[in-house]
């Protein structure tokens, strides 16, 4: 019997000894690459620190579709324009609003604008129409993955572009990479 015991408590401290080092996106667990993004940007749980360092999600709305929730976009123009893809670096942080009208952080996005391949070289390409395969420069990756799209602009304003979420503050049932989180409401 008191082998048994014995036996039972060093499995349990094997096993607590190996996931120690696995993070979790509140129930999920993350590779060590994820886990990195979510200590880079764990001071912006604080939506005042992420302003203070320049991101913005002045007349943002909570992005949802019938796939689930993005939420509020919180932009950093400076990381955004430097053309950059720096997994620790992410140029928008994604917040939900809570019933006190503070936000929550809850995933970030990496954003690249697709260049056209054109006579003149690669430019920005702002046209509502999908453009013939070959068109636009190869999408970027990071995080060992490949961003999606390319895809046309939001707005008007907003380029064709290929983006990449990564859930790496709340856990998304439909998968870390995943566009909307059908868990999470803008409600």
């Amino acid at each position: 019997m008191h082998r048994r015991l014995l036996g039972g408590a060093l499995l349990v401290a094997i096993v607590g000894t190996v996931t120690a080092g696995v993070a979790t996106a509140r129930s999920g667990p993350l590779p060590a690459d994820l886990q990195a993004v979510r200590a880079a940007v764990a001071e912006y749980h604080s939506f005042d620190q992420a302003v203070a360092d320049g991101y913005s999600a002045a007349g943002e709305p909570c992005v949802s579709s019938p796939a689930g929730t993005m939420g509020i976009h919180a932009v950093n123009p400076s990381i955004l324009g430097s053309g950059q893809i720096d997994a620790l670096r992410p140029p928008i942080l994604l917040y939900l609003p809570r019933a006190d009208g503070s936000l929550r952080l809850v995933a970030v996005e990496y954003l690249a604008v697709a260049l056209a391949n054109t006579a003149d070289g690669p430019v920005p390409w702002f046209g509502a129409d999908p453009p013939p395969d070959g068109f636009f420069t190869p999408a970027p990756s990071v995080l060992g993955q490949s961003f999606n799209g390319p895809m046309p602009g939001h707005n008007a304003h907003m380029p064709w572009h290929y983006d990449l979420h990564a859930w790496v503050i709340e856990q998304n049932p439909a998968g870390v990479f995943a566009q909307f989180n059908p868990a999470l409401s803008c409600d």
